[in-house]
C-alpha cells in the first residue's frame, strides 16, 4: 500500500515530471506566416537597400530623369545633324549645277573663240582669193588644211577648205578625199589610210561642189598610237590620180 502511495506522489506531486501543453497550428497558417516574414524581410532590405544609396548620394529617380533629359537632348542632336546633312546635301547640289553651268559656258566660251579664229582665218582666206584669180587648172586647190587632238585619246579632228578651179566653175566638181595618218605605235611606224572602202562614214569624204567646200570630221586610232601627220588627197570620180594633196604635222 505505501508503494503505491509513493508512487502516486511520484506521478502528481511536486517530484513528478512536467508536462508541456501545445497548441495545434495548422499548416496552412504556419507557411502563411513565414510567406509575411519572408516579404517583410525582403521589403526591409530593400528599403535599407535605397536608403543606403541616397546616402551615397545615388538617387534612382534622379538618374532616370537625367537620362530621359539626355535622350531627349540627343533626339535634338540628331534632328538637327539630319537638317545640317539635307542643307548640306542641297548645297553640294547646288554647287555641282552651277560647276556644270560653268564649265558649259567655258567650252561655248571656247566653242565660239574657235569659230571666230576660224572665221577671221576664212575671211583672210577669202580676202586673199579675191585679190588673186583661181587656178587655170583643172585641179581644185587645198586652201587650209588642219588637223588637231580632241578630248579623247586617240580622237583627232581634220578640217580642210577647197576651192575650184576657173576652169570648172562652168560645173560642179565631184570627187572625194583621203587621208593618211602617219603614226608610231610601240616603237613601229605605221600608215593608216582614211577612209576604208567598206566604212559607212566614207560619204563624208565625198566632194561636191561648184565654188567652195568645207570638209571637216572626226578619225581615231589606238589611244597608244601618237600620230606624226596626216597627209589629204584630193580625187576626182572616176580617176586614181591625185590632183592636189597637203601634209599637217602634229609633232
Amino acid at each position: 500500500m505505501l508503494r503505491r502511495l509513493a508512487k502516486l506522489r511520484q506521478r502528481f506531486g511536486i517530484a513528478a515530471p512536467r508536462v508541456t501543453v501545445r497548441t495545434q497550428v495548422p499548416w496552412y497558417v504556419r507557411w502563411a506566416v513565414l510567406a509575411v516574414l519572408i516579404a517583410f524581410s525582403t521589403a526591409l532590405a530593400a528599403w535599407i537597400y535605397d536608403a543606403g544609396r541616397r546616402f551615397a548620394g545615388f538617387d534612382r529617380g534622379e538618374l532616370e530623369q537625367e537620362l530621359a533629359a539626355a535622350r531627349e537632348e540627343l533626339s535634338a542632336l540628331r534632328t538637327e545633324v539630319a537638317g545640317l546633312r539635307a542643307t548640306a546635301n542641297a548645297a553640294e547640289s547646288r554647287l555641282a549645277m552651277e560647276r556644270a553651268a560653268q564649265a558649259k559656258l567655258v567650252q561655248q566660251v571656247r566653242a565660239l573663240e574657235y569659230d571666230n579664229a576660224r572665221l577671221r582665218e576664212e575671211l583672210a582666206i577669202f580676202e586673199s582669193m579675191a585679190s588673186s584669180e583661181a587656178p587655170a587648172g583643172a585641179a581644185p586647190s587645198i586652201l587650209r588644211f588642219k588637223v588637231e587632238p580632241e578630248a579623247l585619246p586617240g580622237e583627232y579632228r581634220y578640217r580642210l577648205l577647197l576651192r575650184a578651179p576657173a576652169a570648172r566653175r562652168g560645173k560642179d566638181f565631184q570627187g572625194r578625199v583621203e587621208l593618211l595618218v602617219n603614226l608610231t605605235e610601240d616603237g613601229r611606224s605605221a600608215i593608216i589610210r582614211m577612209p576604208d572602202p567598206k566604212d559607212a562614214d566614207a560619204a563624208a569624204f565625198r566632194l561636191s561642189f561648184r565654188h567652195f567646200q568645207r570638209v571637216e570630221g572626226l578619225f581615231r586610232v589606238s589611244a597608244k598610237a601618237k600620230v606624226e601627220s596626216v597627209q589629204v588627197r584630193v580625187y576626182e570620180s572616176g580617176n586614181e590620180a591625185v590632183l592636189a594633196t597637203r601634209s599637217a604635222s602634229l609633232g
